[in-house]
């Protein structure tokens, strides 16, 4: 029998997603291959204390009194991974087992279900590449793209794909000149806007400001989550809701796109709410476009995916006008998206041919076919 590869779930962590990724992580575990992968859960509180064993479980399902309790009095369990975790985090995830009482072999691949700031922005990313491990998902420079509203539309037009008018602000700007500001933003854009932390997802921090009197408070909500502030027009403008299309796209070198999505949402716009507590959204699988236009969203989905270096997997969003124009505008990409078995990624794959459960061990393959291509790059004079 070949011997199964040790994956690590590593979920929670310090961003405003810390209970999507709760979420996610559940679903992963419940679903993975477990003929294949011999899995080992790693929490990762909102304190940022890294759990493993029975503490990441409970830190899962709910147990935070008793994850506290025993953090307080610094009694982590005796077995493998939570020594490990005592006596440091890398070495968690070394390569080389860790030579002590308790011996552990090495995780051969980490499976980060880490939503939001510190786990798809790069951040994770980086100790994955210190630590010499196979990851699932995008390296440091396309994490941190594809985290940054920014820096990513900058990368579309590079690529040349369409984007909608948009002005980024600093905070530090903001707070010393609301007024010029305003006056700037008014100058450049057409309400109503949307108003959005440039580092953040699902939603959280986002605002839409119909007019002048919602703009400042939109601006002042997003600064609480980041210091860059991206403001963008509306498609469609006063007149109608653009839709708002999806496609997953999967691979590295040679990336695929799933089928079109689209999510009609329950509320004025796909918010925080209205993505994970009403129930009034409703998604629409395969989106009713026409072939060119499906055809044509696939294509651009693929270009984002490599337009910010992407790897693995991500979801891309589109807005589609209103009416009879009916232009398609990439909005975002999303390295780490929702992956419950009811989230769109996977539920954009299943529509495409492909299981819950089979996605999950064609991610952990692409981990490894990314990581041995790394392995390949030399990185001192022979």
């Amino acid at each position: 029998m070949a011997k199964k590869l040790r994956v690590g779930i590593l979920f929670g962590g310090r961003s405003g997603e810390h209970e999507v990724s709760l979420l996610s992580a559940a679903s992963v575990l419940n679903a993975i291959d477990r003929d294949k992968f011999d899995v080992t859960p790693i929490g990762i509180t909102k304190e940022g204390r890294w759990l493993a064993s029975a503490d990441a479980r409970g830190l899962l399902e709910g147990d935070t009194s008793t994850v506290a309790r025993r953090l307080r009095a610094g009694d982590p369990e005796t077995t493998p991974g939570a020594k490990l975790l005592q006596e440091g985090m890398p070495t968690l995830l070394a390569p080389e087992p860790h030579h002590s009482s308790h011996p552990v072999s090495a995780l051969d691949v980490v499976f980060p279900v880490l939503h939001g700031t510190f786990g798809e922005d790069g951040t994770i990313q980086g100790l994955f590449e210190l630590a010499g491990i196979a990851y699932v998902g995008s390296g440091v420079l396309g994490s941190a793209a594809g985290m940054d509203k920014d820096v990513m539309k900058r990368l579309f037009v590079e690529a040349g794909l369409p984007i909608v008018k948009h002005v980024t602000v600093l905070r530090a700007e903001w707070e010393k000149s609301p007024r010029k500001t305003i006056a700037q933003t008014e100058a450049a854009l057409e309400y109503p806007l949307f108003v959005k932390p440039a580092n953040l997802g699902s939603s959280v921090g986002i605002s839409k400001a119909h007019e002048r009197k919602e703009l400042g408070p939109a601006l002042t909500l997003a600064g609480r989550y980041d210091r860059k502030l991206v403001i963008e027009q509306s498609v469609g403008g006063k007149k109608g809701r653009a839709r708002e299309l999806e496609v997953a796209v999967l691979g590295n070198d040679a990336p695929q796109a799933s089928v079109v999505g689209e999510i009609i949402p329950g509320k004025e716009f796909y918010d925080y709410e209205a993505k994970y507590l009403s129930e009034g959204s409703v998604p629409v699988i395969p989106a009713k476009l026409t072939r060119t236009e499906a055809k044509q969203i696939r294509e651009m989905a693929v270009a984002a995916f490599r337009a910010c270096d992407l790897a693995g997997l991500a979801r891309v969003d589109f807005l589609m006008e209103p009416g009879g124009r009916r232009r398609i505008y990439v909005n975002e990409v999303n390295t780490l998206p929702g992956f419950t078995r009811i989230s769109m990624y996977p539920k954009l794959w299943e529509a495409s041919g492909l299981s819950y459960k089979d996605l999950i061990t064609r991610l952990i393959d692409l981990a490894l076919e990314r990581h041995a291509d790394k392995n390949r790059t030399v990185y001192t004079r022979e």
